[in-house]
């Protein structure tokens, strides 16, 4: 079973606790802005994200144990997790993201 390491927590849980949020660190528009925008625009906001072939940056839920929402680094090939960083942190840069992968191995 996939094991998921939550940073609040501080453990690693079954998989079945968490629930996949989407893509991480996606902007909501403020209502200025939002109010500018075109439907197309909007759509495009909704629902196009990326679809990334390889490691890609998440939005994971603990619903099953501290509730709390978290980022998550994932390959998607491998479906692994490379890291798991706490919501209001910046996207991870290349060079953490492969200080993790060395530390995993």
């Amino acid at each position: 079973m996939l094991e998921i390491q939550c940073p609040y927590c501080d453990e690693k849980r079954p998989e079945l606790e968490f629930s996949y949020a989407g893509e991480a660190h996606i902007v909501r528009p403020d209502a200025k802005e939002q109010a500018a925008m075109s439907d197309e625009d909007w759509a495009k906001y909704l629902f196009i994200r990326d679809n990334v072939r390889g490691e890609h940056a998440e939005r994971w839920w603990h619903n099953a144990g501290c509730n709390m929402f978290f980022n998550a680094v994932r390959d998607t090939v491998t479906d692994k997790f490379v890291m798991t960083y706490k919501m209001g942190l910046p996207r991870r840069t290349p060079a953490q993201i492969e200080k993790a992968r060395k530390a995993k191995s």
